[in-house]
């Protein structure tokens, strides 16, 4: 009979929650997020698109900000990742970046704050 400590005990309870479908996402990716929302007794999903600039890892509390610009006005959401409320993350496009966390673009307007494309 092996004794668990608190850690291995949390760590076992988690492994089940993860998912294991996402796809490899990096800072400065162009991601459609599928979020599930209910209204009344009916379920569906809205989708918000935008750059990546941060990501927090650990373990299944991963989330990621997703920045995006909505007639002008900077809308910034962040996403647990393993969360059962997210249905579906895309990568639409990759970006080359030299930073972990691109807090800098809230201050760009325009077409400052586009960002290179990385191809593959």
């Amino acid at each position: 009979m092996q004794i668990l400590n608190k850690e291995q005990v949390i760590n076992n309870v988690q492994k089940q929650f993860l998912k294991t479908t996402l796809p490899d996402i990096n800072i400065g990716d162009r991601v459609s997020v599928g979020v599930k929302i209910i209204e009344g007794n009916k379920e569906r999903v809205q989708y918000y698109q935008g750059n990546i600039i941060a990501k927090k890892n650990g373990g299944i509390n991963t989330t990621i900000t997703v920045r995006t610009v909505l007639q002008g006005i900077g809308v910034e959401r962040v996403f647990l990742i393993h969360s059962p409320k997210i249905d579906s993350i895309e990568i639409l496009r990759s970006s080359k970046v030299r930073r972990a966390k691109l807090y800098y673009l809230r201050g760009l307007k325009g077409k400052a704050s586009r960002l290179k494309q990385r191809f593959n």
